[in-house]
């Protein structure tokens, strides 16, 4: 699981991984991202671990400022 994977090189609270495990979950769950190798995953992690180091705690606000970053990203 990436987010996982890139965790254990971060400092963050047990609280605010569980957060960002949340949201990142809820993310894979809406975008139907089953392959954990799937590519997608890991920019999702990267997004994710972004928003918690500028202060976002909250898994729903993690999650749909995760998937506006993205659709921004796309453009």
């Amino acid at each position: 699981m990436p987010l996982y994977r890139l965790l254990e090189r971060q400092a963050f609270e047990p609280d605010h991984c569980k957060a960002m495990g949340l949201a990142y979950e809820a993310i894979l769950k809406e975008l139907k991202l089953h392959d954990r190798d799937d590519p997608l995953c890991e920019i999702v992690a990267k997004q994710i671990i972004e928003l918690a180091r500028r202060g976002m705690r909250d898994p729903e606000q993690l999650a749909s400022s995760c998937i506006k970053e993205m659709d921004r990203s796309s453009i």
